[in-house]
């Protein structure tokens, strides 16, 4: 597995609000216990509401500045700034700003192949009219 990984070898994977870069799960590093995704969130774009049923989350803003919500409690988060998410907790990111915001999320432990596993709920209540 892999011990080191520059930057250009960090499968990438565009999405219309951004971009997800795979620092570190199973597949590439053979983890067990952490997944490091290097997130990118465009302006206007946003990770909507989800939750991680079996894992727990620190996202650590890099650059730009995000609302993040967990749970029902929501704050405006800037570069050095971070949030703690428990395993099971709705929780949401959005790029209202004019530039990019980039985060670094860590979840434990690895969950399946990809070592990642979400359940979206931004179309389910209350989440549906959290920011309408």
């Amino acid at each position: 597995m892999t011990t080191f990984l520059p930057s250009d070898s960090v499968v990438r994977d565009q999405l219309d609000w951004g971009q997800l870069g795979w620092v570190s799960r199973p597949e590439t590093t053979g983890a067990e216990q952490l997944v490091v995704l290097d997130v990118l969130l465009t302006p206007g774009g946003c990770h909507d509401f989800h939750k991680h049923p079996d894992q727990e989350e620190v996202l650590f803003v890099v650059s730009g500045t995000i609302e993040q919500w967990v749970g029902e409690e929501k704050q405006m988060l800037s570069a050095g700034d971070a949030a703690f998410v428990p395993k099971d907790t709705v929780h949401a990111s959005f790029n209202d700003g004019a530039e990019d915001a980039r985060l670094l999320a860590i979840l434990g432990p690895c969950v399946g192949e990809a070592g990642y596993a979400l359940v979206d709920v931004s179309s389910e209540e209350p989440w549906a009219s959290k920011r309408a």
